[in-house]
């Protein structure tokens, strides 16, 4: 089962609506649809909600690292607790997915994502399942990473915040282990004809919140100097 949800972004409000940061509105959806809050611990560098669900925790996850350090965070939190790569999804942005569409994966490269890379780096492994969010291409390598670190159009926006919404419908299979079945709802749901915001979803019953107060490593409280909000150009 996953055990440990993350999504990835850049910290402060100048980033929030960035392609870059749909990692982070992943989550966001995430921590709503189990009615917990995301509380800032600087032992694990992000926003942590822990939540226990059919006697099962579950920890969400947002580093505010910047993205080039997303892996600091990952891997503080999950060799904490001995939860292992194959027990951690990441969601993130992705450029050759159009937006609307969203697919999942075991493993596999970085592919140029620096939070991606750094998260390799520090688990020492790439056998983590990625929730590849679509955000399109500019069409030009060499504007990706503006592209990236901009908002996308409204009608982008919807068709993400759509996909979001549907993929969550995986989320009792993410949690049962039938990555299978998971893979099978985040690749056959298919996106609405109009663009029309996405509905109110029914909370998945179960969920206990709980207020993460726990035993963490000390680390420094703002970013290293060498955080970096960009992707590598691919």
């Amino acid at each position: 089962m996953i055990k440990l949800f993350v999504g990835l972004g850049n910290p402060g409000p100048e980033y929030d609506a960035t392609r870059h940061n749909a990692g982070f509105w992943w989550i966001d959806a995430l921590a709503r649809e189990l009615k917990v809050s995301l509380t800032m611990d600087k032992g694990y560098h992000g926003f942590v909600a822990r939540t226990i669900l059919h006697g099962q925790t579950l920890w969400l996850l947002q580093p505010q690292t910047f993205m080039n350090l997303s892996g600091k965070s990952v891997a503080t939190l999950a060799r904490f607790f001995k939860i292992n790569p194959q027990e951690i999804l990441v969601a993130h942005d992705e450029l050759d997915i159009a937006p609307g569409q969203v697919k999942l994966k075991l493993g596999g490269s970085h592919a140029g994502h620096n939070g991606l890379r750094d998260i390799h780096a520090q688990l020492g492994s790439g056998d983590y399942w990625r929730l590849r969010l679509g955000v399109g291409h500019p069409g030009n390598k060499a504007e990706v990473v503006n592209w990236v670190l901009k908002k996308p159009s409204q009608d982008d926006r919807i068709a993400i915040e759509q996909c979001i919404d549907r993929s969550l419908k995986a989320l009792p299979a993410f949690l049962a282990g039938d990555m299978e079945k998971a893979t099978l709802l985040v690749h056959t749901s298919k996106p609405p004809r109009a663009h029309t915001p996405a509905t109110q979803r029914p909370v998945l019953s179960g969920a206990t919140p709980l207020v993460p107060a726990i035993t963490t490593p000390t680390a420094t409280s703002s970013p290293p100097a060498n955080a970096s909000p960009i992707r590598e150009t691919i």
